[in-house]
């Protein structure tokens, strides 16, 4: 069931509806029981799997109230355990002669939180849960189960034993959140898609400045679609009486990795740095065979490296993921070197330094962006594969048929095959992505610089009544124009981090 489907907005308005009403005793059986419908909607095969996860979490977490430490790593070990062969296993399938199983969708945002429960409460950062269904739905909430935000259970847990109903401010303030993740999704994630999945898969017939164009277009796709689809995954929270973290901030106004990583998949990229790049540091290295005899300590700039590294390997087991996630550690590692020798960058320095700082980020990311759409498999052929050589035949692409004309044409024809086969709609398409474009980028561009990063729901909010609801007005028409664009129709797009 996809969060942008006419099916979904049918299954939340009944949920909703039910749940805002039930006595509170009954309220977390009511929310587990929908979430195992949705998640049986998507996936009916892995259902099992994913109650079972978090049935074992649950199971973990009480022994840990009596062997502590014990429990802790049969909870942890089992979970990556489980979550690498579901992920890995495809690789060696062929090779070791039996079928590949399928991997549960979301099976790494439930399985992080499931780590992250247990090392917190072992931490004693939260508490153990002993109400079975509570912790369950933690974990298998339907908002998050398949694509996030991760969750930290010491801010979800005390919300679900609250009860929750009917108010008015924090549902218009939901119900602006569904308007604009949707609007990302729908309105130009998906439309940006048409031409993205056109151009890929036929990238030897393209000359480089469409290359680049279909880059370009990739990365604000998977942008626009993951942090509205966290939009939409937290409008769901407000709507039912629950705050979920916020995953995206503006990352493109970032002027440095760093600041990057700060506001990109923000509940993964603070999950690294809490349980894999903190633990590394202060790991007692001199234990370590051969290298335990010269250091005791890694360096934090090695401890970078390996949590950028290692991001790679979560994404996916194929060879273009492991090349992006290298990338992300020598963009990191390498910036930290800089600093190191030239000193720390001026906090307030001339702004034609700052753009040129973001073009940089933005350019490295766009590079690094066409491993991942190779990982990922956009626009792969039935019975194809994608691999690292095609990622560097596309980027050797870049300098092939530099002519404006050529380009025209082929960007021309390439939204024309993608989308629709007359040279009027071709133009609309053109005018609408335009205007969505423009307006989602000026969205970002005041939450970034007058509204410092707060919530974006706020950007509309603060809008002079006309203004915000002309704004209402144009964020649905995009939505519904967006739908009728898809060849799908009204079925509603996919979610392009589901798969991880």
């Amino acid at each position: 069931m996809s969060l942008q489907s006419i099916g979904f907005f049918g299954f939340l308005l009944i949920v909703a509806a039910v749940y805002l009403h039930l006595p509170q005793r009954w309220q977390n059986p009511f929310l587990l029981a929908a979430s195992w419908y949705f998640y049986a909607k998507a996936m009916p095969a892995m259902l099992p799997v994913t109650v079972a996860i978090a049935a074992c979490t649950y199971a973990c977490g009480r022994a840990m109230q009596r062997h502590k430490t014990a429990a802790l790593r049969v909870g942890v070990i089992g979970l990556l355990v489980i979550l690498a062969f579901f992920k890995y296993n495809g690789a060696f399938a062929a090779d070791g002669g039996w079928q590949a199983v399928a991997m549960p969708l979301g099976i790494s945002f439930y399985s992080f939180a499931a780590i992250s429960y247990l090392i917190d409460a072992a931490r004693g950062d939260c508490e153990v849960e002993t109400n079975f269904i509570d912790c369950v739905l933690y974990l298998n909430f339907f908002a998050t189960i398949t694509q996030g935000p991760i969750c930290r259970a010491g801010d979800l847990l005390p919300q679900l034993k609250q009860e929750h109903r009917f108010d008015a401010a924090r549902t218009v303030r939901g119900l602006r959140l569904l308007a604009l993740g949707l609007f990302k999704m729908v309105a130009i994630s998906d439309v940006l898609g048409l031409v993205v999945d056109e151009v890929f898969p036929n990238y030897r017939s393209y000359g480089g400045p469409m290359l680049i164009l279909a880059a370009i277009f990739y990365t604000f796709q998977l942008y626009f679609n993951f942090s509205g689809y966290s939009e939409v995954a937290r409008a769901v929270g407000l709507l039912l009486g629950l705050n979920l973290p916020e995953n995206f901030k503006t990352p493109f106004f970032a002027t440095n990795f760093s600041g990057f990583w700060s506001r990109w998949h923000i509940s993964f990229s603070s999950w690294l740095q809490d349980y894999l790049f903190t633990p590394l540091v202060w790991a007692d290295a001199s234990k370590l065979p051969l290298i335990g005899k010269k250091i005791s300590r890694f360096s934090p700039l090695f401890c970078v490296f390996c949590v950028f590294f290692v991001s790679g390997f979560w994404h996916g087991s194929t060879l273009p993921f492991v090349v992006w996630g290298l990338l992300q550690a020598l963009y990191r590692v390498g910036e930290e070197l800089l600093h190191k020798h030239l000193g720390k960058p001026k906090k307030k320095a001339p702004a034609r330094v700052l753009w040129a700082k973001r073009l940089g980020v933005f350019v490295l990311w766009n590079l690094s962006m066409v491993f991942f759409a190779m990982g990922s498999a956009v626009g792969q052929p039935a019975g194809g594969q994608y691999g690292v050589g095609e990622a560097f035949a596309i980027l050797r692409g870049y300098g092939r048929g530099l002519s404006l004309s050529r380009f025209a044409a082929e960007s021309w024809a390439a939204v024309r095959v993608g989308f629709y086969a007359d040279d009027r709609m071709v133009l609309a398409w053109f005018a609408f992505v335009a205007f969505c474009f423009a307006a989602a980028l000026r969205l970002d561009w005041l939450r970034a610089f007058s509204f410092k990063n707060k919530g974006e729901e706020l950007v509309l909010k603060a809008q002079k009544p006309r203004v915000r609801w002309a704004l209402y007005y144009l964020l649905t028409l995009c939505c519904f124009a967006g739908l009728v664009m898809q060849s799908g129709g009204f079925g509603g797009g996919s979610f392009a981090y589901g798969g991880f």
